[in-house]
């Protein structure tokens, strides 16, 4: 059952080939097998999930059911999660029990899936390779010497391993696309506002987004319309009809046209992922679609911007974790100043510290209009630069990654190496577009992905554009031999 896709898992759960008990029994032996050597879960719920089972086979049998009901899912630690631990991968969390859902989960909750636990994840989802977790390093299961991307790498590692058939991701400068891309899985991005942020333990507010991690664009599509729709708890969410994403997968791509931006294809790309991207596009034309090519001049100013934004934001929202009200306390604090210290210092990890240090810098006097306003100035123009794009091209397409997966430690000793993995992610982030990456080949025994970016809210021709493509390939049927 495990090498079955969400849709296909649904129309068996619906015909009564299996029930939502046995499934969930499935996915929690091949956890308890597997994640040892993974690393990918922090939480397995199998009380809960097999309460959850039970209940979804209920309304299975009364024919109440939804797309989603009985289907197992686990969630990146990030989201809140009633009653269980949210550690968002940090020690500083490690004892933090939430008294509510987050708004995501609560709609999972609410469509009848089961949930199999919490998935780890970069700390504080700050991180590239999911070797910055309290936990320890997620491993890829393509090959577990090498990182599975992050900051979603757990989320990547069990659906690639097929230990959960969807899995939830947050992305904040590419944490759903670059681990996609590593684990050979499709991840999508959705555009900044369309799902909730509430209960989503907060990063950078400006440019967090959570979106769905599954093999194929049509599990994707499931679980973004669980997802997708208008809160009022949350200030940022937009309050517009959400489509139905499932509809208008398989439409034809006549007269499309696809974007290539020569900044995608320059210096720092491995010739390899080149030649597969390129390979990709081709079948792209071959569907009917045109191929042109265009410019992001502002494109190499994206790095820059976000690791000042980033930075900012989060040495803000992080403010709040000060040993006092909930989270991690220091040993027997002689003051104020020493239980502020001690605790901050004692509860967060290193690359934490490096992002506050940088933001709470770039945020003070005499600085903030040197840095953060001028970061906030040259994501304007890199805004822009999109909207031109889309006045000549329907979507954009390129690598994920300027490289497959890398290996153990190869770039943890230096921060600016580590960042450089996500420099055709973080553009989409800070112009707050829609973006998603699916798998398009490999590279040695390692998969490649290919980013596909679209105007804002055009999440369903994202998912019409993976899923065509999907249906002429089978690079998301491969899995890791484990």
């Amino acid at each position: 059952m495990h090498e079955k896709t969400i849709a296909e898992l649904s129309l068996g759960l619906k015909n009564k080939a299996f029930s939502s008990q046995e499934l969930t029994q499935a996915f929690l032996a091949r956890i308890q097998t597997l994640d040892p050597e993974l690393n990918a879960f922090i939480t397995v719920t199998e009380d809960m999930a097999l309460a959850s089972a039970k209940a979804a086979d209920a309304l299975l049998a009364k024919g109440e059911a939804g797309p989603l009901t009985g289907i197992p899912i686990a969630q990146k630690d990030i989201f809140c999660t009633k009653g269980v631990r949210s550690s968002c991968g940090s020690k500083m969390l490690d004892n933090f029990i939430s008294p509510y859902d987050a708004t995501v989960v609560e709609r999972f909750n609410h469509a009848g899936a089961v949930m199999l636990g919490k998935l780890n994840m970069d700390e504080f989802a700050m991180g590239s390779s999911n070797e910055t977790s309290f936990y320890g390093p997620v491993k890829n299961p393509w090959d577990t010497g090498t990182v599975p991307g992050g900051s979603s790498g757990g989320s990547a590692a069990a659906v690639a391993a097929r230990l959960t058939p969807g899995a939830t991701g947050t992305d904040t400068g590419g944490s759903i696309r670059q681990p996609a891309a590593f684990c050979g899985i499709t991840g999508l991005k959705p555009t900044y506002g369309l799902v909730s942020r509430w209960g989503m333990i907060a990063f950078a507010s400006s440019l967090d987004q959570a979106g769905p991690m599954a093999r194929t664009a049509e599990d994707c599509a499931m679980m973004l319309q669980a997802m997708a729709g208008f809160d009022p708890k949350d200030s940022t969410c937009v309050d517009q009809p959400v489509p139905d994403y499932s509809a208008t997968l398989g439409q034809p791509l006549d007269g499309l046209r696809i974007g290539l931006p020569k900044e995608f294809f320059g210096e720092g790309l491995d010739p390899e992922i080149a030649r597969l991207i390129q390979a990709a596009v081709d079948e792209y034309r071959k569907l009917g679609a045109t191929v042109k090519d265009i410019s992001l001049p502002n494109m190499h100013l994206s790095g820059p911007a976000y690791y000042v934004v980033a930075p900012a934001e989060c040495s803000s929202n992080l403010a709040r974790l000060d040993g006092v009200r909930y989270g991690y306390r220091c040993a027997e604090p002689k003051d104020l100043k020493d239980l502020y210290m001690r605790s901050r210092g004692e509860g967060f990890g290193a690359e934490v510290k490096r992002r506050i240090l940088i933001g709470t810098y770039a945020l003070s006097a005499g600085y903030y209009d040197a840095y953060y306003l001028k970061a906030q100035k040259i994501r304007r123009l890199i805004s822009e630069d999109f909207k031109r794009a889309y006045e000549e091209v329907d979507v954009i397409m390129g690598p994920t990654s300027p490289s497959a997966a890398f290996r153990f430690g190869e770039k943890s000793a230096d921060p600016i190496a580590m960042y450089l993995s996500d420099i055709y992610t973080i553009a989409v982030n800070l112009a707050g577009l829609p973006g998603m990456s699916i798998p398009v080949g490999f590279s040695g025994k390692l998969p490649v992905g290919m980013q596909i970016i679209g105007n804002y809210f055009s999440e369903a021709q994202l998912l019409n554009l993976a899923h065509r493509y999907q249906q002429v390939t089978d690079w998301h049927r491969r899995s890791p031999s484990l």
